[in-house]
């Protein structure tokens, strides 16, 4: 296919229109290569979530685009975003997640880092000149690190924006999740699970705020069990949910308005009786007053994406990393919730049923998603549409929103990767 370019550089503002994307935004190598840079080098990522790393000495490995990072909780108590590089020759110091640590030491020639990425000693330092300089030879952090009720985000280069400005007003959609705990913080500790996909990174999060797909990809789960789901798609009397574009690329399928109109404690939570959960209940209050607990035990948590790469998915939290223009990794954990043990425990479960390796839906999903990577492939078409419920969207509240089954989000989505494509960069 060709791909319109302006000089050396592709035309982003071409590439990706109002209501349809070029091919190649899924394919092309260079797409990719431009994409780590603006998005997931120079804007802001999610990294982790603090409950990971509890003491000081905890740390966790990700990556960020194409470059490894540790996440690091400090002697001070504080959360450290440092890019995982030895200044001596270039090796990752830290190559597997195990015990707390007092230091980093670099595993081919004994590099000594503080928990902050400074170096504090080497081996044999009479190999160097009186004046070496430790301190121009730290593990490089990055440019930005801030958080928001634990989730920790950073901007290896900087962004130009704070964390504040990035999030907008989908703080809300996390303060959703969080307030869910009596005690107003999670605490994940189950574990990540991984999945990989032969496909391009963007189709997972155009396909997790997707209300369209349901209904035929996930058919088999639809008939299987006795779904909230069902009831809220196909009961002719009921209020539809709705998608939702939080703006900054942050979108929603807003279920909470359908819950809202059925004001059913736990639907959202496979109808299990408040009865069933009598300690939480009863902790809710205490936190909340009897008003706001049940406003909370009917709402329930978020269907969402924080852009680029987090996804709030009901009662799990779920992230992505690209590998190349053709393949990415999922990472997915329980959303469990601190002082909330009835919940983590049912939690815990529904998550094995949907989004685990014998679940129903991420079996489904992933292979629609590498059907979807086979296609492009077969040209004739240059585009990608994404014109569905156009004509239909409103505007709420300074949102835009739509039918559940419409693309509101997805061109939302795409609209903020266009302008940090299209955004010159340069470090904070």
């Amino acid at each position: 296919m060709n791909m319109p370019e302006q000089g050396l550089k592709l035309d982003y503002g071409y590439l990706i229109q109002d209501g349809k994307v070029h091919s190649s935004m899924y394919t092309s190598d260079q797409v990719f290569d431009d994409e780590m840079e603006a998005i997931f080098h120079h804007g802001w990522v999610f990294v982790g979530h603090d409950s990971e790393i509890p003491n000081p000495g905890d740390y966790v490995m990700r990556q960020l685009g194409k470059q490894p990072v540790v996440m690091t909780r400090d002697q001070d108590g504080r959360v450290n975003v440092i890019r995982n590089r030895c200044a001596h020759r270039a090796n990752m110091v830290v190559g597997y997640e195990g015990e707390s640590k007092k230091v980093l030491v670099c595993p081919y020639h004994g590099w000594v880092y503080d928990l902050k990425g400074a170096l504090i000693d080497v081996p044999r330092p009479d190999g160097y000149p009186d004046d070496f300089d430790k301190s121009s030879l730290s593990m490089v952090s990055a440019s930005q690190v801030d958080s928001y009720r634990g989730f920790v985000f950073a901007s290896l280069e900087g962004s130009g924006m704070t964390l504040a400005e990035h999030l907008g007003r989908a703080t809300a959609l996390i303060d959703r999740a969080v307030d869910l705990s009596p005690e107003g913080e999670l605490d994940l500790q189950a574990g990540w699970l991984q999945h990989r996909f032969k496909a391009n990174w963007k189709m997972l999060p155009e396909n997790d705020c997707d209300g369209y797909h349901v209904e035929t990809t996930h058919a088999s789960f639809m008939q299987a069990t006795d779904s909230q789901a069902m009831d809220l798609t196909t009961d002719a009397g009921a209020v539809e949910p709705v998608v939702r574009d939080w703006g900054n690329g942050h979108m929603e399928i807003d279920f909470n308005v359908a819950y809202r109109a059925r004001n059913i404690p736990f639907e959202w939570f496979g109808r299990v009786p408040a009865s069933k959960l009598p300690n939480y209940t009863a902790a809710m209050v205490k936190a909340y007053g009897e008003e706001r607990a049940h406003d909370l035990s009917v709402t329930g948590p978020p269907h969402a994406i924080i852009f680029p790469n987090l996804f709030l998915g009901e009662l799990n939290v779920v992230f992505y990393y690209p590998v190349s223009a053709n393949e990415c990794v999922q990472l997915y954990t329980p959303m469990t919730l601190k002082g909330a043990p009835e919940v983590n425990k049912r939690a815990l479960h529904q998550t094995e049923g949907a989004v685990g390796p014998a679940s129903f839906l991420i079996p489904e999903d992933v292979i629609i998603a590498e059907r979807n990577q086979a296609g492009l492939s077969a040209g004739g078409q240059e585009w990608v549409d994404l014109s569905r419920g156009m004509h239909r969207e409103y505007e709420e509240d300074g949102l835009l929103v739509s039918h559940m089954s419409d693309e509101t989000v997805n061109r939302g989505f795409w609209r903020r990767h266009r302008e940090e494509m299209l955004r010159p960069h340069s470090k904070a």
